[in-house]
């Protein structure tokens, strides 16, 4: 059961991680770079507030998750300060904060778990719900939200 849990806290995560990581430029010539003098715009991650608000969504979500009838039969073996710390990794990884996610790839980790829509969807909601409750602005609250969204393939194998 634990792995269950791992899985689908790691999911929202994971999905900040891989499109993060879609945004980094990795040398590709041509890339866009900063120009010298021109402040750049910040990251997802200072936006947020740092690792202390990521932390504090986090711990929201995951007593969310819990408390949901919905899902939370799957996660009722879990380390949660085990599962909180990879979230917070993950995300601020993600978000271009300077942790370091040494989890699995959310494929792999949630292959065979019989995950379904209803069930990403639940998820989804408390994450919602942990956002507003720190009123995180909406452009902020988005950007999570639609990295979320791309890893649905990743995670539903159940309609």
């Amino acid at each position: 059961m634990a792995s269950k849990w791992y899985g689908m806290g790691v999911v929202v995560v994971g999905v900040t991680a891989v499109l993060a990581g879609c945004a980094d430029t990795g040398g590709v010539k041509g890339a866009v770079q900063p120009v010298a003098g021109i402040t750049a715009t910040k990251t997802l991650y200072e936006r947020l507030g740092g690792k202390s608000a990521i932390t504090a969504v986090v711990d929201q979500f995951v007593a969310n998750v819990a408390a949901d009838r919905r899902i939370n039969s799957r996660f009722a073996s879990t380390d949660i300060p085990k599962l909180k710390g990879h979230l917070v990794d993950q995300v601020c990884q993600a978000t271009g904060g300077p942790c370091t996610y040494q989890g699995r790839d959310m494929k792999r980790t949630h292959l065979g778990m019989q995950i379904s829509s209803a069930d990403f969807g639940a998820l989804v909601q408390d994450l919602v719900a942990a956002l507003d409750a720190f009123h995180v602005p909406a452009g902020e609250k988005s950007e999570l939200l639609g990295m979320l969204g791309s890893m649905k393939k990743d995670i539903v194998e159940l309609p």
